[in-house]
């Protein structure tokens, strides 16, 4: 099977208490990694330009990034992390990405920072058989000092499968982040609405509101584990077309890229381990009608 993955790849300086690390990062490196892991070809649509050191290793990892190169250097981040927080600065934007056309069986739309227009959000959409949006990108912002923020903003989500939304981001799309929120984002046509919350993950489908927590350990770097969230979900559904199953997988996922207490893309974990934490999940998964 296959899956496109639409997002800039990105260079991260990522900072946890006195040790700074240099990684490359961006949805389309640590979900596009991923998504190989469990055995599908990734088409990577996205631009990262001549200063971006791993273009080998996306061809090591026989990951497809045709029309990938950009004259511009690469979108750059400096990223400071607190326990499960964390602040951002934009050090640097890479030109937008070209819509490709794709015959993967699914999608999934993480824009980092504005690399997505909305014409070309919509071509995606119009072709595709399955999407995941995670909307960050078409919500942030920069201030004066470069720091991202949110902004409140309005995005079509009409042929949207599934999307992930922390509350900020969710307050930031619908005005709402709690169960509300999951609401007014179903009306506006998704079929799976899920809200992550640190260790507490729900998805809403029909007039059920599944959750699942993970284990409250320490947390080490967080920088891409939404990332793997998603494309652990994404591959999960396309495979089994179970969306309970598919939220345990992705539950598993990040579980298991937080137990590895690694830093950047060293973090994504083997199937294995994330089918015995999926497994973990779904015999304590909850619901709820409202």
């Amino acid at each position: 099977m296959k899956i496109a993955i639409f997002s800039h790849c990105a260079i991260d300086t990522i900072t946890i208490g006195n040790s700074s690390y240099e990684q490359i990062g961006g949805a389309a490196c640590y979900a596009g990694i991923t998504a190989k892991k469990f055995k599908f070809d990734v088409d990577l649509v996205t631009k990262f330009g001549p200063d971006f050191p791993y273009k080998q290793y996306l061809t090591d990892n026989k990951i497809n990034f045709e029309n990938g190169k950009s004259e511009k250097n690469t979108t750059k981040f400096a990223i400071n992390i607190i326990g499960s927080d964390r602040t951002l600065r934009l050090q640097n934007e890479c030109e937008p990405i070209d819509y490709t056309k794709s015959n993967a069986d699914g999608f999934l739309v993480s824009p980092i920072f504005h690399e997505i227009p909305t014409g070309t959000f919509e071509k995606i959409k119009h072709d595709s058989k399955f999407l995941l949006l995670d909307p960050q990108g078409f919500l942030r912002r920069i201030d004066s000092e470069k720091k991202i923020f949110f902004e409140n903003t309005d995005i079509d989500l009409s042929n949207v499968s599934a999307i992930k939304v922390n509350p900020e981001e969710a307050k930031h799309l619908v005005g709402s982040s709690d169960d509300d929120a999951l609401q007014l984002i179903q009306k506006k046509g998704v079929q799976h609405v899920i809200l992550t919350n640190k260790t507490e993950v729900s998805m809403l489908v029909n007039d059920r509101i599944y959750s699942i927590t993970l284990p409250n350990k320490k947390i080490y770097d967080t920088t891409g584990i939404g990332d793997i969230f998603c494309a652990a979900f994404c591959c999960s559904m396309l495979k089994e077309n179970d969306y309970l199953w598919a939220l345990c997988f992705a539950g598993g996922a990040a579980q298991a890229s937080l137990d590895s207490k690694e830093v950047g893309l060293l973090k994504i974990p083997k199937k294995g381990v994330i089918e015995n934490n999926a497994s973990y999940f779904y015999n304590l998964m909850n619901y709820r009608t409202i």
